[in-house]
């Protein structure tokens, strides 16, 4: 393992003060397991190195060992899904493992909220209410002002499940509007929705699928310019369409399928006390994801959906679809943020 700590002589203080706690960046990163050594790993229920000093809640935050002063990064604020937690997610979607040769900041917190999902339901950790919200207000000033708001080279929510629900929830709202550059959805709704399984959810006792339920969530109305990228497992949806309202916004050309991103290595996680049900998700494991983008939008916007096949909802990334997902965001218009500078 290869540690570097952080000096104010090597970058202005960047994590030092009450605003953060974290004094070492560490590649790979903190707290990390992969497989199933995460089942029984404490590591997972870590909540982060990083402390939100108005709410004394704790963050994940990975960023480069080497990041330079004036250096532009990708930021991605990663919000996970309705009964997980932060560092859960950032197994999920492993951006941080390519934080490094990307030059990414990626904040990964946790919800504090506990309430049911469904009526009568068992109540789980999940992105609800005014606390939460301000708790990523706060994440989001620290990173501008600890990197520099001038060298947010562009600034994405991404969440899965109830978390990119959340994203598409506030992405317009008054305090993200004029900063996210984009939004990607990790089976967490589609803007021009992809629609989920009747039979969606975690299975039963037995292992046997839930019961059918009622539409999962209507159409969406985002109503503010971003880019956006729908990830999701061919077990969730009934099918993907082959428009996009979203294309259509910015006069996008044709829809081109682009090759197969193939991976011989699983994700780091999966739901290890259900893995029975293929909708929910089995044990992570090699794959192909077939990706489509649309050619041409206007002001370069990107728009795509990535299908990972014979998956379902929560088995971990892998490594080359993860990549994948990263080109894409970083191949998007960004920079929304510091343009009032």
């Amino acid at each position: 393992m290869k540690t570097r700590l952080f000096t104010l002589a090597a970058f202005g203080a960047l994590l030092a003060g009450p605003a953060a706690a974290q004094s070492a960046c560490e590649t790979p990163p903190v707290a990390r397991c992969s497989g199933a050594e995460c089942a029984t790993s404490p590591v997972l229920a870590n909540l982060g190195d990083v402390t939100d000093p108005k709410t004394g809640r704790s963050f994940f935050l990975d960023m480069p060992c080497d990041l330079k002063p004036g250096e532009e990064v990708t930021f991605i604020l990663n919000l996970h899904g309705a009964g997980s937690i932060g560092n859960w997610q950032r197994h999920y979607f492993p951006a941080a493992d390519y934080k490094d040769q990307r030059r990414l900041v990626i904040a990964t917190p946790t919800a504090a909220t506990e309430t049911s999902m469904w009526p009568g339901g068992a109540a789980v950790r999940r992105w609800d209410g005014e606390a939460d919200d301000a708790h990523l207000q706060n994440i989001t000033e620290m990173v501008f002002e600890k990197v520099g708001l001038a060298n947010v080279a562009a600034f994405w929510l991404a969440g899965h499940s109830q978390g990119g629900f959340t994203s598409s929830r506030i992405v317009c709202s008054d305090f993200f509007k004029d900063k996210v550059d984009g939004w990607l959805s990790l089976s967490g709704g589609r803007i021009g929705q992809a629609p989920f399984v009747a039979a969606f959810g975690p299975p039963l006792a037995d292992g046997s699928p839930p019961p059918p339920r009622t539409a999962m969530r209507g159409e969406m109305t985002i109503a503010c310019d971003i880019s956006h990228i729908f990830a999701i497992g061919e077990h969730e949806i009934e099918s993907l369409p082959d428009t996009s309202p979203w294309a259509e916004k910015y006069a996008c050309g044709p829809r081109v399928r682009r090759p197969d991103v193939v991976d011989d290595q699983p994700g780091h996680v999966w739901d290890y006390a259900r893995s029975t049900y293929k909708v929910w998700g089995l044990a992570a494991a090699p794959g192909t994801a077939e990706i489509f983008a649309w050619s041409d939008c206007q002001d370069g916007r990107v728009v795509a959906d990535v299908v990972r096949i014979n998956k379902g909802h929560t088995e971990g990334l892998e490594p080359k679809v993860t990549e994948a997902i990263l080109d894409l965001i970083q191949s998007a218009p960004g920079g929304k943020a510091r343009q009032g500078i």
